[in-house]
């Protein structure tokens, strides 16, 4: 987000958040991303949030508790101490959850309310499993971008067997349907076990902790992870590009977390 993109159409106020690099206060029709995302949150019925944040997280505490206080839901606040990877994140918020299952998802990305209530639902840990000629077709979402997200596959029960994250190569649409062609987009329903995972991953490549390398350990020790099937339309809001085309998509919706 942070990145300079001069084809990028962005207001004076979206050019400020994104030299900021804070995704979530993106203004989209004058209200913060991240209220379009509460709302969908508490539309699947989700009552409590918690916002995994930086030290620096000043004006998101300002608008969620004072300027602009959810109706819907109660927001609380953890602190991620140092931008470690996303594994670490839900670290940060284990004492949060009090051992309770709980359901982890960007806040750069706006997921469909039938997905996030599905996930809920669930007795289990699970993910939605994405069908990416889908996700193509009803997001934001170029096939090109498909490669940066993480590849599922699952058994003949529907469970994840294995994660594969930022493949770096697409899947085609000539390609024959196989669970291999299911996206995960980085929402999730765990349990406490997961805890265990993202403490003992190993950094990656990019030197961060890894929810999805740590989510494949926690396969890898017998946690069992639901893949339920899920289709878009996604929102992405992860580029500076992306705002034109997520407020065109959002014209006629009215946050109301």
């Amino acid at each position: 987000m942070r990145e300079v993109d001069p084809a990028a159409i962005l207001t004076d106020a979206q050019r400020r958040a994104a030299e900021t690099g804070h995704k979530a206060l993106m203004p989209i029709r004058g209200r913060p991303f991240l209220d379009y995302v509460l709302s969908a949150v508490a539309d699947a019925g989700i009552t409590r949030v918690t916002l995994v944040v930086a030290p620096d997280h000043n004006a998101l505490r300002r608008r969620y508790e004072v300027d602009a206080r959810p109706t819907r839901l109660g927001v609380a606040f953890v602190v991620q101490p140092e931008p470690r990877g996303t594994a670490d994140a839900i670290l940060a918020a284990q004492a949060w959850t009090a051992g309770e299952p709980f359901l982890a998802m960007n806040a750069d990305n706006l997921y469909p309310v039938a997905a996030l209530r599905n996930l809920a639902a669930l007795d289990e840990p699970g993910l939605p499993g994405f069908d990416a000629d889908d996700l193509v077709r009803t997001s934001n979402i170029p096939r090109e971008r498909i490669a940066s997200f993480a590849l599922i596959e699952t058994d003949a029960r529907g469970y994840l067997t294995s994660i594969v994250e930022k493949p770096g190569v697409p899947p085609s649409p000539s390609r024959p349907p196989s669970s291999a062609s299911l996206i995960s987009m980085n929402v999730w329903r765990f349990d406490a076990r997961i805890f265990g995972a993202c403490r003992d991953v190993p950094r990656s490549a990019r030197g961060e902790f890894e929810l999805p390398e740590a989510v494949g350990l926690a396969v890898r020790r017998g946690v069992p992870f639901r893949v339920l099937p899920a289709r878009g339309p996604v929102l992405d809001l992860s580029r500076r590009a992306d705002a034109l085309d997520v407020e065109r998509r959002l014209a006629d919706a009215e946050p109301r977390p």
